[in-house]
């Protein structure tokens, strides 16, 4: 993270499902020669019926406890894993409960629905839900970053109900700490009230534990930010020895530092990661915070490639080997507590992953990673990096340049639509606003109403369908053919082009997954969206394929957090000659097509 200061206004919104009628119908495909499906159940939604439950994941066998706002009669509630019902109950009133199932990290859509006399299911509303022992299965982070005096109980209160709305199972806390070399505001035995962060902000301690607390009730866990290696201009009074710091020459003259506006409280000297008694000392300082301050671990932060650095010394510095040392040493001080480092432009992300001491993989993204194909490079790598078993989250800021107003809802939408399908996830959610700088404090650019409810739709699509999405799986190449050349569509396997419709294909647990991510309107292939230019891109409806396939397809299904608020359709079908034809009902900015 780099520190950059920017007027800061007062933003802070509420969760808004709005009413969303997108009657797009189900598929039209014809009964096949050989496995063709013809009594496929038309689905049309009118989404009228908001949904909360009263945590973001669940223990298996847990109860679920769900909210409704309204429920018109004969409505009735499925719970579905992927596209397969496990239970169906009729609801009224406002509320109800579910026994979780016993399956460990699994996805389930609740969805409410009635059936009209001509036999078609009208979808009211959707939520999903997160049955996962361990967070750090399928993280999905959000942020808190003001803790002043307008922070009141019930302020946290509607800020945590919006991010667990959105299945936020974990929060880091920036710009908490007092001093970067001495987090906690006070001494471990007294505790001040009020103190200042780096930009000389008040922040109270009550609000810091309210946060925590009204979180940890939610079944979110919270995580507080800090450098590794930072220290402010008065650290020599709090014990920090000079023989600590890393230098930009040999003579131990000159610190390396993160300058910071005179208005700030200093600027950030840096120190050898590496060493032992700079670990031990920062050890200690987090072990202050954990016995007053009930964080379940530490979000590490650097700086990203610094160029030649020496220690006291004279040494070269080799900064991610050091990161290994930190990493292990915290986790050898606090070993029941979580790890997440940040590898900012992939600095340091293979070293980070080879500990075997964090829980997932963080990416700070910036301009030298710019592009969609950036993203997927990035995954793949730190598939690698993590042995297959660490997810990753980017830390990626949206409508960088964009000085005011509102985000631009068409860059969000299709930036998480790739995310999300390459199997990523966003770090972009805060209490009380979405994040547009790596100055977590900074609330320049607001959400519409529409974008709260598109973003409810696609946390709740990643959450429901996370088995697809984030569980593994091989990466195939697909031919797939739009067979009515008047729509005049141009479809391409990854990487993305403009003005096409880019496929990426997986092949989980025996089903083939195919994306469809709409790039037909699109004006950049860079995720950054930086002056909020990214068109809308053109809707598409009824679009014939043709899939080639290998063996008897027995099910055809698609899902779009664009269209029914995520519940999947099963699609009619045809094959023949290795390929089957169906016609997919919708694609806005993201479908999901399922052949089992």
């Amino acid at each position: 993270m780099k520190y950059i200061v920017y007027a800061m206004a007062a933003m802070f919104f509420l969760a808004s499902c709005s009413k969303d009628n997108d009657e797009t119908g189900g598929g039209n495909g014809g009964g096949g020669e050989t496995g063709g499906v013809t009594d496929v159940t038309p689905v049309t939604s009118d989404l009228t019926v908001n949904l909360t439950t009263d945590k973001a994941c669940y223990k298996p066998g847990e109860t679920v406890s769900f909210t409704a706002d309204a429920l018109p009669a004969g409505a009735k509630v499925r719970y579905r894993t992927l596209n397969k019902v496990i239970s169906e109950q009729a609801v009224a009133g406002s509320s109800w409960t579910w026994t979780a199932p016993e399956t460990d990290f699994t996805g389930y859509l609740a969805d409410v629905y009635r059936t009209k006399e001509d036999g078609t299911e009208v979808i009211l509303g959707t939520i999903a839900v997160d049955v996962s022992s361990d967070w750090t299965r399928f993280p999905r982070y959000g942020f808190v970053a003001t803790f002043d005096a307008s922070k009141t109980e019930s302020k946290i209160q509607e800020e945590m109900a919006f991010l667990n709305r959105c299945h936020i199972n974990g929060v880091q806390f920036q710009d908490w700490h007092n001093k970067h070399h001495w987090p906690l505001g006070g001494t471990r035995e007294h505790l001040d009230a009020v103190y200042k962060d780096i930009a000389n902000r008040d922040i109270y301690t009550q609000s810091v534990k309210d946060y925590i607390r009204i979180q940890h009730s939610f079944g979110m866990k919270a995580m507080f930010y800090n450098l590794c290696f930072g220290a402010l201009d008065d650290a020599a009074g709090d014990g920090v020895k000079e023989e600590w710091y890393i230098f930009k020459g040999t003579g131990h003259t000159d610190k390396d530092a993160h300058t910071l506006p005179d208005s700030w409280k200093s600027n950030i000297y840096l120190l050898d990661p590496g060493n032992a008694e700079w670990q031990a000392y920062i050890a200690q300082r987090n072990d202050d915070v954990y016995a007053n301050l009930d964080f379940d671990g530490y979000q590490i932060d650097q700086l990203g490639n610094r160029g030649d650095r020496y220690d006291y010394k004279g040494n070269k510095v080799n900064l991610p080997k050091t990161y290994v040392s930190f990493i292990e040493a915290m986790k050898g001080k606090h070993p029941d507590k979580r790890l997440v480092m940040n590898a900012v432009s992939s600095y340091g992300a293979s070293q980070i992953a080879g500990t075997g001491k964090v829980d997932f993989l963080y990416n700070e993204v910036w301009g030298d990673e710019a592009d969609f194909t950036d993203l997927y490079t990035i995954l793949k790598a730190n598939h690698q990096y993590g042995n297959q078993a660490l997810k990753t989250v980017f830390a990626a800021y949206m409508n960088y340049e964009k000085g005011s107003g509102e985000f631009n809802m068409p860059g969000i939408l299709l930036t998480d639509a790739v995310m999300f399908a390459l199997g990523g996830s966003h770090l972009e959610l805060g209490g009380d606003h979405m994040l547009c700088s790596e100055y977590f404090p900074n609330t320049r650019l607001q959400m519409s109403d529409a974008l709260k409810t598109a973003v409810v739709r696609y946390y709740d699509f990643m959450t429901a369908y996370q088995n697809l999405l984030r569980d593994g799986g091989e990466e195939e190449k697909v031919t797939l053919v739009c067979t009515d050349a008047s729509k005049n569509l141009n479809l391409n396997t990854w990487p993305p082009q403009k003005s096409a419709i880019t496929s990426f294909a997986r092949r989980v647990n025996g089903k083939q997954v195919v994306h469809l991510l709409n790039f037909l309107s699109a004006n950049s292939l860079s995720w950054r969206d930086l002056n909020g230019t990214m068109p809308e891109p053109r809707l598409v409806t009824k679009m014939p394929l043709k899939l080639n396939v290998a063996g008897k397809v027995s099910k055809v299904w698609v899902a779009t957090p664009d269209a029914h608020a995520g519940a999947s359709q099963e699609l009619a079908f045809e094959q023949k000659d290795g390929a089957i034809t169906f016609t997919l009902p919708s694609l806005k900015y993201w479908s999901m097509i399922v052949m089992e």
